[in-house]
């Protein structure tokens, strides 16, 4: 239906040029029209229909590619068609999941819009579970805002001109066999305690009612079990959080955890 709309608009653009284009030419030819056409060119305001009218289009047209860009995010954020592992582009489900999350990152009455740096390497399709990787994305990119946003909540107008709220992204093919995804925040941190608790099931720091406390222990689970990576944490309180994804290019069955993985 979206793309039905998104086709006819056009042609509806193109139809509402000639007939505007045709009051035009009747008016240049017929400068004194019937009083009766006077009268309705003053009922509908027809100056201001004539220039309002190409505007509504022009809006219905960015609001239905906006629609069509948000359907296509949530498709590619779900996969519901992909069960499969097979190679995926991984900014691309970066860059879906924070199109879902956009309106979270905008500037608010009470604070200032959550500034997002993009620092994306060159990467390779990666081999991967696509739907739940784009659900781990989702809950770390969610705690990062979460994060954020409590660290504003705490701070002044004046401070948050100097520091800024921002969440970075940061991709890299770390070696030949594996890529990492972090992703930073400028919150409020985490203290050693939380970090120790931080992916067991459960475990939130959420108000009652604001978490489940599975998130990351559902994020952690995917990420090493399923794709037979890593998933770590580095936070200072006051200071900010990161989490670092690391998972193979190649999934290769049976593949058992390389030293540097068992010592994260």
């Amino acid at each position: 239906p979206v793309n039905f709309i998104y086709g006819n608009l056009s042609h509806a653009r193109d139809y509402t040029s000639d007939l505007l284009d045709l009051v035009q030419t009747y008016e240049q030819y017929t400068p004194q029209p019937h009083p009766q056409i006077l009268a309705k060119i003053d009922e509908i305001d027809l100056d201001f229909l004539k220039e309002d009218l190409p505007k509504i289009l022009s809006s219905m047209r960015v609001g239905t590619e906006r629609i069509r860009q948000i359907v296509l995010s949530l498709r590619n954020f779900s996969r519901l068609d992909e069960a499969e592992m097979k190679p995926v582009d991984i900014h691309e489900g970066i860059d879906s999941t924070l199109l879902i999350l956009q309106n979270r990152l905008k500037a608010k009455p009470d604070h200032p819009g959550i500034c997002v740096i993009k620092n994306y390497g060159n990467l390779p399709l990666v081999e991967c579970y696509a739907g739940q990787l784009n659900q781990v994305l989702m809950n770390l990119l969610a705690n990062a805002i979460d994060a954020v946003e409590s660290a504003m909540s705490q701070s002044t107008p004046d401070a948050l001109k100097i520091h800024p709220p921002c969440i970075q992204i940061t991709t890299t093919q770390s070696d030949r066999e594996q890529i990492q995804i972090a992703i930073a925040d400028n919150g409020i941190g985490m203290s050693d305690a939380v970090q120790a608790r931080l992916f067991n099931p459960f475990f939130t720091t959420k108000p009652v009612g604001k978490g489940t406390g599975l998130g990351l222990s559902i994020s952690y689970q995917a990420i090493v079990e399923r794709h037979r990576g890593s998933l770590t944490c580095w936070s200072k309180l006051g200071k900010g959080t990161e989490f670092t994804i690391t998972i193979p290019i190649h999934q290769t069955p049976n593949r058992q955890p390389s030293e540097r993985e068992k010592a994260r």
